[in-house]
C-alpha cells in the first residue's frame, strides 16, 4: 500500500531530480557560448578551450561509477548533498579566476560535482517513485534535461554579453543553494541498499587511469606519445575488466555487459550518440562567433534549435517506446541523426543561416527520437535491486561518450590549426577540422544504428 508519506517522498525526488536535470545541462551548453570571450580574456586558443569541456567530462566520467557505488554503500543523498557543495565551491572559484589555467583546474572539481550528483539523483529517484509512475517521473527529468540545454546557449549568450563569462558561474551559486535547501527540507530518509559492502578503491584507481590515459592520448594525437598513452589506456581498461571479475564487490558489475545483451547494446548505442553529437555545440559557437561573426546571444538562439526538438520529441517518443519495441525508434533517431550531421558537412564562411538551423532541426529531432527509448530499454532491462547500477553505468557511457566527441575535435584542430586562435587568417583550417570532425560523427552514427538494432526485441530478451 502506497502511503501519503511515501507519495510526498516521491514528489521531493522528482523535484529534485527535474532541478537537478536542468542545472547540468545548463551549465555545460551556456559555457559553450562563454568560450570565445574566456579565450579572449586570457588568450587560449581552441585547443586550450577545449580543454575547459574536456577536463569536466574526464573528471565526471573517471567519477561517476565511483561515487555511484559510494552512494549504494553510504547513502546516495549524502553523496548528493556534498556534490552541491562541492558544485558552490568550484562554482565561485571559477567566476573569480585569474588564468585559464586556473578555470581548467577548477572545471575539474566541477566534474566531480557532476559525479557526485549524477550518480545519486536519478537512483534516488527511481528508488522512490512507483514502478507504475517511474517512466513519468524520469520523462518529467529528461525534460528538464533538455530545458537546461535549450535555455544554456540563449541565456549564457545574454549573460555574456550582458554581464561578463564570469557571471555564468556565479548563477550556479544561488541555484545550488536551493538545491540543498530544497535536499534537507523536502527528502527526507536515505539510501543505501548495499550498506556494509566494501568499497573497490583499487578498481576505481584503475578506472580513472583507464579514461586519464585514453582521452590525454586522443587529445594529443596525432604525437609518438598520443599513441603511447592511447595504448596504455586501452591496456588499462583490459586490466580493469579483469581485476573487476574477481572482485567480490567490484565497482562495476561487468556480468550486466556479459549476460544481457539489450543492456549491453543499449549502453554501446548511448556512448555512439553522445560521442557522435555532443561536441556539435562546442564546434558551432565558435563557428558562429569566430567564422560568421555573431555576438554570443545571437549564436546562442542559433543553437537553441536542436535542444527545443529535443525537448519537444524526447517525451513523445519516449512514451512512443512503451507500445513500439524502444530498438526501433531509438534506430530511426540515430538516422535522423546521421543526416543531420551529414548536413553539417557542407558548412564554411559563406553558409546562410536557414541552412544552419536546418541542420540543428534535424540533429535534434534524431536525438529527441533516440534518447528516451534508448533510456527505456537499459531501464527495463534489469531487475529492480540493480536500478542504481544500470542508471550510474548508462551516465557513464553519456559522459564518455561525450569526451570521446570533445578529443576527436581536439584531435582535429590540432591537426589543422594547432594551438593558434581562430582568426579571419586560420578560419580555413577551422573549417577544415570542422568537416572532418561531422565526417567522422557520421561514420560513428552509421555504426551506431547497427548496434541500435542489434540489441533484440525487449519483450523477448528481459526477464523479469
Amino acid at each position: 500500500m502506497i502511503t501519503d508519506t511515501h507519495r510526498a517522498s516521491a514528489r521531493a525526488a522528482t523535484i529534485v531530480a527535474t532541478v537537478s536535470s536542468f542545472i547540468g545541462p545548463f551549465m555545460s551548453s551556456s559555457v559553450n557560448v562563454a568560450l570565445p570571450s574566456i579565450g579572449d580574456d586570457f588568450s587560449m586558443g581552441p585547443v586550450l578551450l577545449g580543454w575547459i569541456n574536456t577536463t569536466y567530462l574526464l573528471s565526471a566520467a573517471a567519477f561517476l561509477i565511483p561515487f555511484g557505488r559510494l552512494g549504494d554503500i553510504h547513502g546516495r543523498k549524502k553523496i548528493y548533498i556534498w556534490g552541491l557543495f562541492v558544485l558552490l565551491i568550484s562554482s565561485l572559484l571559477i567566476a573569480n579566476s585569474v588564468s585559464g589555467t586556473m578555470i581548467i583546474a577548477c572545471r575539474v572539481l566541477q566534474g566531480l560535482a557532476a559525479a557526485m550528483i549524477f550518480s545519486s539523483v536519478i537512483p534516488i529517484l527511481v528508488s522512490v517513485v512507483e514502478p507504475s509512475r517511474r517512466g513519468h517521473a524520469l520523462g518529467i527529468a529528461t525534460a528538464a534535461t533538455y530545458i537546461g540545454l535549450s535555455a544554456g546557449p540563449f541565456l549564457g549568450g545574454l549573460i555574456t554579453q550582458a554581464l561578463g563569462w564570469r557571471f555564468i558561474f556565479w548563477l550556479n551559486i544561488p541555484l545550488a543553494l536551493t538545491l540543498l535547501l530544497m535536499t534537507f527540507l523536502m527528502l527526507k530518509g536515505e539510501w543505501a541498499e548495499a550498506h556494509g559492502e566494501k568499497f573497490d578503491l583499487i578498481g576505481s584507481a584503475i578506472l580513472g587511469f583507464a579514461l586519464f590515459a585514453t582521452m590525454y592520448g586522443f587529445s594529443t594525437l596525432p604525437s609518438v606519445s598520443a599513441w603511447f598513452s592511447l595504448i596504455i589506456g586501452i591496456l588499462t581498461i583490459s586490466l580493469f575488466i579483469y581485476f573487476e571479475q574477481r572482485t567480490v564487490h567490484p565497482v562495476f558489475n561487468i556480468d550486466l555487459f556479459r549476460r544481457n545483451i539489450p543492456f549491453a547494446f543499449s549502453n554501446l548505442a548511448a556512448l555512439i550518440n553522445y560521442a557522435a553529437t555532443f561536441a556539435v555545440g562546442f564546434l558551432l559557437s565558435l563557428y558562429l562567433q569566430n567564422v560568421k561573426g555573431f555576438p554570443p546571444e545571437t549564436a546562442g538562439l542559433v543553437l537553441m534549435a536542436q535542444p527545443i526538438m529535443m525537448a519537444v520529441f524526447s517525451p513523445l517518443s519516449g512514451r512512443m517506446s512503451d507500445k513500439v519495441e524502444p530498438r526501433i525508434i531509438a534506430s530511426v533517431g540515430m538516422a535522423f541523426s546521421m543526416i543531420g550531421l551529414g548536413m553539417m558537412i557542407f558548412l564554411g564562411s559563406t553558409t546562410g543561416l536557414i541552412y544552419i538551423i536546418a541542420c540543428l532541426i534535424v540533429l535534434g529531432f534524431g536525438f529527441g527520437l533516440f534518447s528516451s527509448p534508448n533510456t527505456n530499454a537499459v531501464m527495463s532491462s534489469v531487475d529492480r535491486q540493480v536500478y542504481g547500477v544500470a542508471s550510474a553505468t548508462l551516465s557513464t557511457m553519456r559522459q564518455t561518450g561525450m569526451m570521446f566527441s570533445m578529443g576527436i575535435v581536439m584531435m582535429a584542430m590540432s591537426v589543422m590549426i594547432g594551438k593558434a586562435e581562430i582568426t579571419p587568417a586560420s578560419a580555413g583550417g577551422f573549417i577544415t577540422s570542422l568537416r572532418v570532425s561531422f565526417g567522422i560523427f557520421v561514420g560513428l552514427c552509421f555504426l551506431g544504428i547497427f548496434a541500435s538494432l542489434a540489441r533484440g526485441n525487449l519483450n523477448r530478451n528481459h526477464q523479469s
